[in-house]
């Protein structure tokens, strides 16, 4: 009743001079439902950590980046998985967590249940993939969040790999947002194992081992060209593979 209450007040503005039934009922509906919506968030993200532990058995391995530093972070990871910025945000201690926004593709993420988790559970900055006015520009949505003290998880791939190559050619979204951003570190991110875990097509998880290691961090240098800060980015994500230090 009071949501029906609350309806009616906003369509034809029922009883203008006697606001206080309907009025409270509809704040008190309206409050209600977010602080409904926002522990059941919490508590998603909590099963969803703990169940990304109990299948991966994932394990955090940092090489030249603090875990306990609180400075804004944009992590950049190579992306063979939907769940690769869920392993990456499960490894996180709870005050960077809370603080850290994956960002991911509205078309996956932006109806239904899909939509709840992205948007309430790991409050993700959805890009709209398919637009192309200014007000959709992904750079400038994810600069904006930077902006706002959020960190940043990104894929700078831009899509899955779904090939036999260790990495796919870095799209120029990572320079283009270094340069919007120059203060910010960015920290290399290498996600092992995940595309086993979880193949494309695969709805039930196989248990193995994951391991996400975090790089050393680095900036984009003033007088570095596009070209040349994509390659040593590439180059210190590649650096982080398991099977490299197993060669050496």
């Amino acid at each position: 009743m009071p949501h029906v209450l609350c309806q009616l007040r906003r369509q034809a503005r029922f009883f203008p001079f006697s606001p206080s039934v309907p009025a409270i009922a509809c704040v008190q509906t309206e409050v209600g439902y977010v602080v409904i919506r926002q522990n059941l968030a919490i508590l998603s993200g909590r099963a969803i950590a703990l169940f990304a532990r109990l299948v991966t058995a994932v394990q955090a391995v940092w090489r030249g980046a603090d875990p306990g530093d609180m400075r804004q972070r944009i992590y950049f990871a190579n992306h063979v998985s939907h769940g690769d910025f869920i392993l990456v945000w499960t490894v996180l201690a709870d005050p960077l967590r809370r603080r850290t926004r994956p960002v991911a593709g509205a078309d996956y993420w932006g109806s239904g249940l899909r939509r709840f988790i992205g948007r309430d559970v790991f409050n993700a900055v959805l890009i709209d993939r398919t637009r192309t006015d200014a007000a959709s520009d992904p750079v400038g949505q994810m600069a904006q969040a930077l902006r706002q003290g959020s960190s940043l998880i990104l894929f700078p791939e831009g899509t899955r790999n779904l090939t036999d190559a260790d990495l796919l050619p870095f799209r120029s979204g990572l320079y283009h947002l270094a340069r919007a951003c120059p203060e910010v570190d960015l920290v290399p991110v290498w996600i092992d194992n995940l595309n086993r875990v979880l193949p494309k097509g695969a709805f039930i998880p196989v248990p193995l081992m994951c391991k996400v290691i975090f790089g050393a961090p680095m900036r984009l240098d003033p007088a570095e060209g596009k070209d040349a800060f994509l390659t040593r980015a590439r180059d210190a994500l590649l650096a982080l593979r398991p099977n490299r230090e197993a060669a050496a």
